[in-house]
């Protein structure tokens, strides 16, 4: 077995085992959940096989957008009239952000929801990408694709905590640094949440 195929065993493990879900306000405020209301989102979390190793595909947002305007995040946004559910909210924008079609991804499992600032319920989707696609960006919403080892990822020590006062409140996240690139907020503390579990679950399975 591939180092690649391991690792797929271990992820499909850990999202079945139960876990609760996260907040933007987590490291500030231990336990604030958000009023009801929140709006439906589905994000993609793709993994793709490279010389045997891992990879996650993600994004730079572009510049331009109302909300995390130029952070690295997810494939994926809110639900539409025509989407089923999360899941099918976060694959539909895989293949607008980024060109990977549906029928590419296998879903592996779903890691917890996670409340953000903005007023969203992210339901985040991990998939296998299953073979080759030529990355096309959507040019008004991602700036950039590219993708970084899942083993960088995966270890929580790869991750730090960072401060901030954002609109007069003071906030704290996890971050992490990938060459020049620099991956903090949601989708941090998704992977590092991720990453937490993936020890434990591997021993246990």
């Amino acid at each position: 077995m591939t180092e690649s195929e391991t690792l797929l065993q271990v992820i499909r493990e850990l999202l079945s085992c139960a876990d609760s879900g996260s907040s933007d306000y987590d490291l500030t405020f231990p336990g604030l959940r958000a009023s009801p209301g929140l709006r439906p989102a589905g994000v993609l979390l793709p993994l793709i096989e490279r010389d045997g190793s891992l990879n996650v595909i993600l994004t730079k947002r572009a510049a331009g957008l109302k909300h995390h305007a130029g952070q690295v995040s997810f494939p994926g946004g809110k639900l539409e009239p025509g989407d089923a559910d999360a899941q099918a909210a976060a694959l539909r924008e895989a293949q607008e952000e980024i060109g990977l079609e549906p029928g590419n991804v296998r879903i592996l499992g779903k890691c917890p929801d996670h409340e953000t600032v903005t007023g969203y319920l992210m339901s985040p989707y991990v998939g296998e990408v299953l073979s080759p696609f030529e990355p096309v960006p959507q040019a008004e919403e991602v700036a950039e694709i590219f993708e970084v080892p899942f083993r960088l990822l995966a270890d929580p020590a790869s991750y730090g905590v960072e401060e901030r006062i954002a609109a007069g409140q003071r906030r704290r996240f996890y971050a992490v640094e990938c060459g020049s690139r620099r991956i903090w907020g949601a989708t941090a503390m998704i992977l590092y949440r991720l990453a937490k579990r993936m020890p434990d679950c591997a021993e246990a399975g």
